[in-house]
């Protein structure tokens, strides 16, 4: 379940507990993410390099895009119009 907005009514306390609240229930959520993954069988290491390759495919991924995103300027064309070249989808 996803945390409420919060609207606070302008007072700076009132704006924190709200604040509070939201991240206890987010930290619940989480929690239980957690739980039904480890009863699936999975171990807290292999969730945690699992997250850690995840983070270094964004990485590298991100460098692509700016690679391609700098070609395209030097070509005039988009970047999208790049993606057959390189053999890429456009969900890649």
């Amino acid at each position: 379940p996803s945390p409420r907005s919060c609207q606070p009514n302008g007072a700076n306390e009132e704006a924190l507990r709200c604040e509070i609240e939201e991240l206890k229930q987010k930290d619940l959520a989480l929690d239980q993410e957690i739980a039904q993954l480890l009863s699936e069988g999975y171990s807290l290491e292999e969730l945690e390099k699992h997250i850690s390759l995840l983070h270094e495919y964004n990485d590298i991924k991100d460098a692509g895009q700016m690679l391609l995103g700098k070609l395209a300027v030097i070509r005039g064309v988009t970047t999208k119009q790049l993606y057959p070249e390189y053999d890429l989808e456009l969900s890649d």
